[in-house]
């Protein structure tokens, strides 16, 4: 990734200077030594926990369901929140933990950093530090739970779809696939993942903070960064409609390499949101859910 992501960074805090407050951080406080999770092995139940990363106090949710067992390695799920929002709102939007006590998997939900809070998903060193705390949290969690490996998964929205989207680049090897919602796509075509990334996008089409149509040059139109992505992963230049329901449409792009499918649900009329979430219903919709749909697409890819 080159040194362009810092100024799609700035620009990016200059449009969500009209919905939102100003794109300024608090001053990071150096972590205590004892602010790292205590040592051994995690059994079910929700942890809000801190640790050290960058010389820094990082804070993260964690949800392990009630069937987990040491003995039998289950998935890990990360969720991402937006810009101006935070762990505790986005395990109640994305309602993962209750979706991992159905499905059997651990969900986290990893802080950004700031006020308001957010993640630096630019090119650069704190953007680099959001990416090395992400990757040092699953490491840390591998250490303490019995997680596959090759079923990693992050998701987010808004500003955590776009921390999501940096690590579809950066770290093709520690995620087997990727859930997007409501978020921009900068035209990084220096994005050279270390294998085909299969992800799953929503968006709508009412979306004002961050519009379908893109603003160029900082974000691309969502249907073009889903097709530039599905040829990234080698797919079939056309997708296919595998699904349409009130007011929700779904594009397949197939015969990708590894099987790296990229998926697009459209939102027709809808804006920034999380389907299937309880969000008023004049910006979300309840023809899919969001969660449910990202789980069957993750369980389908294995890294």
């Amino acid at each position: 990734m080159s040194h362009n992501r810092q100024w799609i960074l700035a620009v990016a805090c200059i449009i969500l200077l009209l919905a939102t407050p100003a794109c300024t951080r608090r001053e990071q406080t150096p972590a205590a030594a004892s602010a790292a999770p205590a040592a051994g092995r995690l059994g079910p139940g929700d942890y809000v926990e801190t640790m050290v990363s960058g010389g820094f106090d990082r804070q993260y949710r964690l949800h392990v369901p009630a069937s987990y067992r040491p003995e039998t390695p289950i998935p890990l799920v990360l969720s991402l929140h937006g810009y101006n929002s935070n762990a505790a709102q986005q395990e109640s939007v994305s309602r993962f933990s209750a979706k991992a006590d159905q499905a059997g998997f651990v969900a986290a939900y990893p802080e950004g950093l700031g006020d308001p809070q957010s993640w630096r998903f630019g090119d650069s060193a704190e953007g680099q530090a959001d990416v090395d705390f992400i990757l040092t949290l699953v490491r840390s969690l591998q250490s303490r739970l019995s997680i596959d490996p090759a079923r990693v998964y992050v998701s987010g929205i808004s500003n955590g779809a776009e921390m999501s989207y940096r690590l579809m680049c950066d770290a093709a090897d520690t995620f087997a696939a990727a859930g997007l919602v409501s978020g921009g796509y900068p035209p990084w075509q220096d994005c050279v993942p270390a294998r085909p990334v299969p992800v799953v996008a929503f968006h709508g089409t009412a979306d004002r903070l961050l519009p379908y149509e893109g603003q160029p040059p900082v974000f691309l139109a969502v249907h073009d960064w889903a097709a530039q992505w599905a040829a990234l992963n080698g797919c079939a230049a056309t997708p296919a409609i595998t699904f349409s329901q009130d007011d929700v449409t779904g594009e397949t792009w197939s015969g990708c390499r590894s099987g790296a499918d990229v998926v697009l649900y459209t939102v027709k009329g809808k804006g920034h949101s999380w389907p299937g979430s309880s969000m008023p219903a004049n910006i979300t919709t309840q023809a899919i859910s969001a969660t449910d749909v990202m789980w069957e697409f993750f369980a389908a890819h294995p890294r």
